[in-house]
C-alpha cells in the first residue's frame, strides 16, 4: 500500500517565556531535503543567542515561507513539510503534535489515544527532544511532572541520571531504535562531532589564522565580513558590510538603555596588591585541581555580590510606578567576541563560593566561543560586571544592560606608586567604573556600594580561601 503524504506548517516554536518574536538566521534544510525527527531545519536568533529548530516529525522540506534575516512572531508558519502516513488517522496525530510541540499560544488539543487529564503530555520543549535524543530516551515513556503531565527537561535528567532506564523493556527497545535513527547521535548539542564543536571545527579547518586571547574575553579565529563593493575598481572610496541579526540586536538593546535610562557613571580607585598575591598564590593549585584558569573576575564578582547584599537597590529595575528590587542575585557577565558582546548570566550568584564563580565564568566563557549558549543562559540578569581590564582599559563608561540598574566594569590592574602613610610605595591599582540609572540609584548610594566593593577586594588577604 503506497505512503500517502499530507503537507503540515512548521510554525514558531516560544523557546522561552518571554519570547515574543525571533529572527531566522539560517536555513539549515532547503526544500526537497529530507528531514529527520529532531534533525535542525534553521537557526534562530532571539536576544543575540543562536537557537536551532529541530523538526518534530519526519519528513521532507517543502516550502520555505520566512527568508534569512526576518523576524517573526511565535506562532507563525516558517516553512511547510510533507510528512508520510498509514492512513489519515496518523496523519492527524503528527500535525496535532507539532501544533502542540511548537506553540504555547494555540489552545490545548487532545491527540487520539492520550489521556485528556495530562493535555500537556505531548508537548516537548526544543531542549527536552534534543536532550532525549541525545541519550537515546523514548520521551512516551517518560513520566511528565509539569503542568497537564508536561515533560520537563528536569525530568528527563532524572531518567539520564538512573542510567536512561525509564522501566519499561519496551519503551528501552524503543528509546534505543530512536538513539539509533537520530541525527544527534555522536553529535554534540552544538552541532558538530563528538568531542568538536561546530565552531571549533570551523576553526580547525582554518588554523592558519591566529586566535587572539585575552583574560576573559576569549575570542575565536575573526570572520571574514560579507562585503559588497560599491562602483569597483582601484579607486573606490568605501564598501558595505552586511549587517547581522546579532548586531541588530546589539543596536536595537543598546538604542533602548540610552534612549530610555538617564545614564550617570563614578570611579573609584582599589588597592588590589593583596588579591594579586593571592592569585598568584593559589592559581598554579587552583589550575591542577580544576583544570581551570583562576581569574582576578570571579574575586571581584564575589566582592559585587557581597556589596549587593548590603545596598539591594542595586539590583532593581524601574518598573514607571515602582522600583522592582530583585531578591536573586543574577551577574550578568560581558563576553566579547569577534564580531559580538554578550551578556551570559551566572544564576544565584550569591550562593557560590570564588571557585564556584570562576567555574561558571569558565564554562559561559567556552559556551560564548563555542557559540552554544541557550536562551536560558542569557536571561535573568539582575547586575551586570565587565573585565574591560583584560584589553589593557583603564577607564571606561559602560552602557546599561537594558533594564538592569547599574554595570560595573573592572579595569586593567596597573603598578604605581601610591602615597601610604606619608611613605611612597608601590601597589597594584585598579579602576571600578559603574554606570548608574539616575531613575533609581543616586550618588549617595552608588558611592557607598562602590566603597564596600573596594573594602571587599582590599579586604583578600593571604589567608583567604576561594572554596
Amino acid at each position: 500500500m503506497a505512503e500517502r503524504m499530507k503537507w503540515i506548517e512548521v510554525i514558531m516554536p516560544q523557546l522561552a517565556e518571554s519570547l515574543v518574536s525571533a529572527t531566522i538566521g539560517k536555513w539549515l534544510k532547503k526544500p526537497g531535503d529530507r528531514v529527520e525527527q529532531y534533525e535542525p531545519i534553521c537557526e534562530v536568533i532571539t536576544d543575540k543567542v543562536n537557537a536551532e529548530i529541530p523538526s518534530t516529525v519526519d519528513g521532507i522540506m517543502g516550502d520555505l515561507l520566512v527568508e534569512e534575516g526576518t523576524t517573526i512572531a511565535v506562532g507563525e508558519a516558517i516553512c511547510r513539510m510533507q510528512v508520510a502516513a498509514a492512513d489519515d488517522e496518523q496523519v492527524e496525530e503528527q500535525v496535532t503534535q507539532v501544533s502542540e510541540q511548537n506553540s504555547v499560544q494555540q489552545g490545548a488539543v487532545t491527540p487520539v489515544g492520550h489521556d485528556p487529564n495530562q493535555p500537556m503530555r505531548n508537548r516537548y520543549s526544543p531542549a527536552v527532544q534534543s536532550l532525549a535524543a541525545e541519550h537515546g530516551l523514548n520521551l512516551q515513556s517518560i513520566q511528565g511532572t509539569g503542568a497537564g503531565g508536561r515533560i520537563t527537561r528536569k525530568d528527563v535528567l532524572a531518567v539520564i541520571a538512573q542510567g536512561g532506564h525509564t522501566g519499561s523493556p519496551s519503551a528501552q527497545s524503543s528509546s534505543a531504535a530512536t538513539a539509533s535513527a537520530s541525527p544527534f547521535s555522536g553529535v554534540n548539542k552544538s552541532g558538530g562531532e563528538t568531542g568538536m564543536s561546530a565552531r571549533e571545527a570551523v576553526s580547525a579547518a582554518d588554523a592558519g589564522v591566529p586566535v587572539r586571547h585575552s583574560g576573559i574575553h576569549l575570542t575565536e579565529s575573526p570572520k571574514i565580513p560579507q562585503i559588497e563593493v560599491e562602483g569597483g575598481g582601484q579607486g573606490r572610496s568605501e564598501y558595505f558590510i552586511d549587517v547581522t541579526p546579532v548586531r541588530n540586536a546589539i543596536a536595537r538593546n543598546m538604542r533602548q538603555s540610552v534612549s530610555e535610562i538617564p545614564h550617570a557613571w563614578t570611579m573609584i580607585e582599589v588597592d588590589v596588591t593583596n588579591l594579586v598575591m593571592l592569585r598568584n598564590k593559589l592559581k598554579d593549585e587552583f589550575k591542577r585541581k580544576e583544570g581551570i584558569n583562576l581569574t582576578y573576575l570571579s574575586f571581584m564578582m564575589k566582592g559585587v555580590v557581597n556589596a549587593i547584599k548590603d545596598y539591594p537597590i542595586m539590583n532593581s529595575v524601574w518598573a514607571v510606578d515602582k522600583i522592582i528590587v530583585k531578591r536573586d542575585i543574577n551577574l550578568s557577565m560581558a563576553v566579547g567576541t569577534e564580531d559580538s558582546v554578550l551578556t551570559p548570566v551566572i544564576k544565584h550568584a550569591d550562593q557560590r563560593n570564588i571557585a564556584g564563580l570562576a567555574r561558571e565564568i569558565e564554562d559561559l566563557a567556552r559556551k560564548t566561543r563555542e557559540g552554544t549558549l541557550k536562551l536560558d543562559h542569557m536571561q535573568g540578569g539582575t547586575f551586570t560586571v565587565n573585565n574591560t581590564g583584560s584589553f589593557g582599559s583603564i577607564l571606561s563608561q559602560p552602557i546599561i544592560n537594558y533594564p538592569q540598574a547599574a554595570i560595573l566594569t573592572f579595569e586593567s590592574i596597573v603598578k604605581k606608586p601610591v602615597v601610604i602613610n606619608d611613605m611612597i610605595a608601590v601597589r597594584s591599582m585598579a579602576n571600578l567604573c559603574l554606570s548608574l540609572d539616575h531613575r533609581i540609584l543616586d550618588g549617595v548610594i552608588c558611592g557607598r556600594f562602590l566603597q564596600r566593593v573596594k573594602e571587599n577586594l582590599e579586604g583578600y588577604n593571604m589567608e583567604t580561601k576561594v572554596y
